[in-house]
């Protein structure tokens, strides 16, 4: 029996290669011989660039930065032993860097992920794989921007301000001064979101207000980023604010899509891309995924559901285990898994559920008892 395994991460307890070890240790007590892959998956959100360094050994690299708020913190981004460098646009720009009293949507800025892509340029990356999820910023990206050499001007010829305030100012966009490297350089962008730049689906209306937005604000950074959208468009002129996807990160999506000419994907698809995930399904007889909680929204398109339809294209049986099996989990089987399985083998606290050691054991012990019905079934 060959089984690949390639669970996502069960956030705040095991990690995507945690799972799918812990899972490998109970299959293999159950099945002696079978032949175990164990593949990381991630979605494109936090967890990903962690994901992508452990299981294709790549190493971490460490950088100063200046987080939303323009202090200066060390962020981590991985590199790859192909040399593609793998960065969350959180570890810079990300919401859980500032406190939930600090939340200034007008100042906060992506000027530390253009510092994580040049400092990765200086070391000779030229692909690149970026996580858009869990910003604090609606700026467009501008300050990622500025940080690599464009140059947004105000009337007066000045630099403007980081944060979505200063896109009032804008009169300017030019692309002289940047980094000549980033020609040669390919942009490959997590991305599930598929809201434009601006209007009542923007992001200054869908997402700003979790960042901290008062309603008034919101019809003015509309305003800025339709014509901030306007001038981009003056010096590229095939970049649309209106194509899906514009809107991710607070407007990160537009600009990386259309001053860096990156291409967004959905980040499930992007990592099993990158680690050549349907050769190892092929190889396969069965797959097992999971991650932290198999519901409804697992079914919306998320990683174990993006896991299944791969394996269903190749007429693979599918299992899933989670930490909690909740409401819409039947909607599962429409998308490729066949079975799931809740790890639970007592009642007991979510906290205590979610110590690793305890999640780790659970997941080995429900996943020796299904390998073992399995092959009471097959024999």
């Amino acid at each position: 029996m060959k089984v690949l395994i390639a669970i996502d991460s069960f956030k705040g307890s095991l990690s995507s290669l945690e799972a799918g070890r812990a899972a490998e240790r109970g299959i293999l007590r159950a099945v002696p011989d079978a032949v175990t892959v164990v593949k990381t998956l991630a979605d494109g959100g936090e967890g990903t660039a962690e994901a992508l360094i452990t299981g294709m050994g790549g190493r971490a690299q460490s950088v100063a930065v200046h987080d939303p708020l323009g202090r200066e913190i060390t962020a981590e981004y991985g590199i790859l032993p192909d040399g593609t460098a793998v960065m969350e646009m959180a570890a810079a720009a990300g919401l859980t860097l500032i406190g939930e009293n600090e939340r200034d949507i007008m100042a906060a800025s992506t000027y530390g992920v253009g510092e994580m892509i040049a400092d990765a340029v200086r070391r000779g990356c030229r692909e690149f794989i970026i996580g858009i999820g869990g910003s604090a910023t609606n700026d467009g990206g501008a300050g990622c921007l500025q940080a690599l050499g464009f140059g947004l001007f105000d009337s007066k010829g000045e630099p403007i301000n980081r944060g979505a305030g200063g896109l009032a100012d804008l009169a300017e966009i030019t692309a002289d001064n940047l980094l000549p490297e980033l020609r040669d350089c390919r942009f490959r962008v997590a991305c599930d979101v598929k809201n434009p730049l601006c209007g009542e689906n923007g992001c200054s209306r869908v997402f700003a207000p979790q960042k901290g937005a008062a309603e008034g604000d919101i019809p003015l950074m509309d305003g800025w980023l339709r014509h901030y959208g306007e001038l981009m468009k003056g010096t590229f002129p095939q970049a649309d604010p209106n194509c899906e996807g514009a809107g991710a990160a607070g407007g990160m999506g537009f600009a990386l899509m259309f001053a860096l000419g990156g291409q967004l994907r959905s980040g499930a698809e992007l990592v099993m891309e990158a680690t050549a995930m349907e050769q190892a399904v092929i190889q396969a007889d069965i797959v097992v995924t999971g991650e932290g909680c198999l519901d409804g929204q697992t079914a919306m398109g998320k990683a174990p559901a993006v896991m299944a339809a791969l394996a269903k294209k190749h007429g693979k049986p599918v299992i899933a285990f989670g930490g909690a099996v909740g409401r819409g989990a039947e909607l599962l089987r429409d998308k490729g898994i066949d079975a799931c399985f809740c790890i639970q083998t007592r009642s007991c606290s979510l906290a205590e559920a979610m110590v690793r050691e305890n999640a780790a054991e659970n997941l080995s012990k429900t996943a020796e008892q299904v390998f073992s019905t399995i092959k009471i079934v097959g024999s």
